[in-house]
């Protein structure tokens, strides 16, 4: 499969895909297609169905495949921002945000990623669930906003404002931290907690989260 990404900041990915392959996506995404594109609806099972509901995706996902010749189809984001592309492989899974997945590769497998300490999902802003994207494949990730990329060494950390966090490498780990000092706090307008992303890894961090640009908030640093 070839692809291009075009239309920012509000992109769509159009994919290219040989005789008899395969992409799969969730439930509504499809833009537009060549005709001799198929579409077949995948369920799941009832445990992996309970997590994708809380890692806010459908528990169907549309598998499109392209009939006796070449096909080509488009998958537009949901909100303006950013589509990016990354490679996943067995040792470099990925961990996105609720609704971040858009497409990928039939060899990337979909699941959902628990954060390990309570505290990281009541008050991250990412919510107790995200996604995790594991396998071997190419996958295409919504970004809000525009996307900023670190690469973080071991032990190097990153103090991230609530739902700014868009992708992270599995490697990363994820804590809450909050700010210092009851006036500032209170007063300053950043919120009460922050989220700790500390590597080794690469982080994805977006420009402006839906629910602020939802909720009609101005955007500010915090």
């Amino acid at each position: 499969m070839n692809y291009n990404i075009v239309g920012e900041p509000l992109p769509v990915v159009i994919c290219n895909l040989a005789p008899n392959e395969s992409v799969i996506t969730e439930r509504g995404s499809m833009s537009w297609m060549s005709p001799n594109m198929k579409m077949t609806t995948k369920g799941t099972s009832l445990g992996k169905a309970f997590g994708r509901v809380f890692s806010g995706e459908s528990i169907f996902q549309n598998i499109y495949t392209a009939m006796g010749g070449p096909g080509q189809i488009a998958f537009a984001s949901s909100f303006p921002g950013s589509i990016k592309a990354f490679q996943i492989t067995p040792d470099n899974p990925l961990v996105v945000q609720k609704s971040g997945f858009l497409a990928s590769e039939m060899t990337v497998e979909l699941s959902t990623f628990f954060k390990k300490k309570l505290g990281a999902g009541m008050f991250g802003g990412e919510g107790f669930i995200m996604q995790k994207l594991s396998g071997n494949g190419l996958a295409f990730i919504e970004i809000d906003g525009y996307a900023c990329e670190y690469n973080l060494a071991p032990g190097q950390s990153m103090i991230v404002d609530t739902g700014y966090l868009a992708a992270m490498s599995a490697t990363c780990s994820m804590d809450i931290v909050a700010v210092e000092g009851v006036k500032n706090a209170l007063l300053g307008g950043e919120g009460l907690f922050n989220t700790v992303v500390t590597g080794p890894g690469r982080v994805i961090l977006q420009s402006m989260p839906r629910y602020k640009m939802l909720a009609g908030e101005p955007q500010t640093n915090g």
